[in-house]
């Protein structure tokens, strides 16, 4: 075999399926215009954007886009209650949206509904796809996560949209990869990692090919904090001050011949401290609230806890599991209009895709281990747009201890991880949005040879073309 046969045999294609855009609506910020040309020439690719950078007005610019250029119908992928509130940006920006419960219901424009109703459509209708909230996808069952990548695995245009991905989850990478049709996940965990029997498992990158892995994710995904990591100007991006409170509540029950209430170890034991202290725990819920000035977002994880809340605080509005679409939908909307004052509900069920700057205090009637589930809760109100001071306050048994703590060490881990993946992607992405097409090789992962040539652990080479395109920073 000669070297050059050899190297076409280990190329990774990122084949570009889109094309060049016409001129960009006004309405995006610099950064974002540049991003949705980047994507639009890609046409299958991922934004990862923080909460309030502007995904929803991109994501129905590249969608217009399309439509404008093909006349093909496109579908958005949302969380519930998500569809309401991207019907009205589009008002904003003269981009019409259809929500649509069935396919009988999608209109040849851009057509948005809720993931859990997928079912519901013809895939092969549609002639773009977009995630919105596609981390949501980590949250369903294997099973549903196939039939989303399955459904539109043909589709010509593919986006994923949502704020930046756990950075120690690679899985979730994996996902978006496997969904945009760019690498299988079990495929991406084999060229680049290797499985720490160690450390529980964990998937840990190869040490030779770090580089690698981030510059190939760069060639699909752009990912940013701040518009500073690709060059721009973060006037108006600066998020205000976040303040957390925790309160404590006193659980009286003690071990015999033990003196004082020992943290929970335990799921049981940490269950049973919460519902021992749900009147205890509203009580100053209550407290909170009647001293704070403006909007409410109570976040639980009881039925019980919610249902105490509402009766005990006049005008609070509950969500729960067991209510229909439309009140879960209405209420929602309600408390993003204004309507409603304070809301109690579960991060599950409205912890996605919501926008609600307009409150800037956030109660936690306890915590579960879910940082991800926390880190989402706040940012509905802690985001880009928020004028204000946001205060969160925990409220949880003494007992409890152990829980807070592993939540406050889990968010140590995820901003410094986030804060590395930035540095190991902001220098790639701002060329590779630059460039519209590359075509590299991977590194190897063995020793290889052929006639008069030899390829060791590590080594890599690439081929880039570039053409001219747009210019940033």
């Amino acid at each position: 075999m000669e070297y050059h046969d050899f190297l076409k045999q280990k190329e990774i294609l990122d084949i570009e399926t889109g094309f060049n855009p016409k001129e960009i609506s006004s309405f995006l910020y610099d950064f974002q215009q540049v991003i949705v040309k980047w994507a639009i020439r890609r046409g299958r690719s991922a934004i990862f954007a923080d909460c309030g950078l502007g995904k929803t007005p991109m994501q129905l610019e590249w969608a217009n886009q399309i439509l404008q250029k093909d006349n093909k119908p496109i579908l958005i992928l949302a969380p519930l209650a998500v569809s309401k509130q991207t019907k009205r940006e589009g008002e904003k920006f003269g981009i019409p949206v259809n929500i649509c419960r069935s396919q009988n219901d999608a209109i040849n424009g851009i057509n948005i509904t809720n993931y859990e109703i997928l079912h519901k459509f013809d895939p092969w209708y549609f002639n773009g796809i977009i995630l919105d909230e596609s981390s949501i996808l980590k949250s369903f069952t294997g099973k549903y996560r196939n039939q989303i990548i399955d459904s539109f695995c043909k589709t010509k245009y593919r986006l994923a949209c949502t704020a930046t991905p756990s950075p120690n989850d690679y899985m979730e990478l994996g996902n978006h990869s496997e969904f945009l049709g760019i690498m299988p996940r079990v495929e991406m965990l084999a060229t680049f990692f290797v499985n720490d029997a160690s450390n529980t498992g964990e998937w840990r990158i190869k040490k030779h090919a770090q580089y690698k892995f981030w510059e190939w994710v760069c060639s699909w995904a752009v990912m940013l904090n701040m518009p500073s990591d690709l060059g721009f100007d973060d006037n108006g991006f600066i998020l205000p001050e976040l303040e957390i409170h925790h309160h404590k509540i006193k659980y009286g029950k003690c071990p015999p011949g033990v003196l004082f209430a020992l943290n929970a170890k335990t799921l049981d034991e940490r269950r049973e401290a919460r519902r021992e202290t749900i009147k205890e725990r509203a009580d100053v819920v209550k407290e909170i609230i009647n001293k704070a000035n403006g909007p409410c977002l109570i976040w639980c994880n009881l039925n019980l806890e919610s249902e105490t809340i509402k009766n005990l605080i006049p005008g609070t509005v509950e969500i729960k599991g067991a209510d229909s679409v439309e009140h879960k939908e209405n209420a929602m909307m309600g408390f993003s209009n204004k309507k409603i004052k304070i809301l109690v509900t579960k991060p599950k069920i409205a912890g996605f895709g919501l926008n609600w700057q307009h409150c800037s205090n956030v109660i936690f009637m306890g915590l579960s281990d879910s940082y991800e589930s926390y880190y989402q809760a706040v940012r509905r109100c802690w985001r880009f747009g928020q004028k204000n001071k946001v205060d969160v306050h925990i409220v949880t048994a003494d007992i409890e201890a152990n829980v807070v703590n592993n939540i406050q060490h889990k968010e140590i881990n995820a901003v410094n991880m986030r804060k590395e993946m930035i540095k190991n992607m902001a220098p790639i992405s701002k060329v590779e949005i630059k460039q519209s097409k590359r075509t590299r090789t991977d590194y190897s992962t063995k020793e290889e040879s052929g006639n008069n040539w030899k390829l060791y652990l590590g080594d890599s080479v690439e081929v880039i073309k570039n053409i001219e395109t747009d210019t940033i920073g």
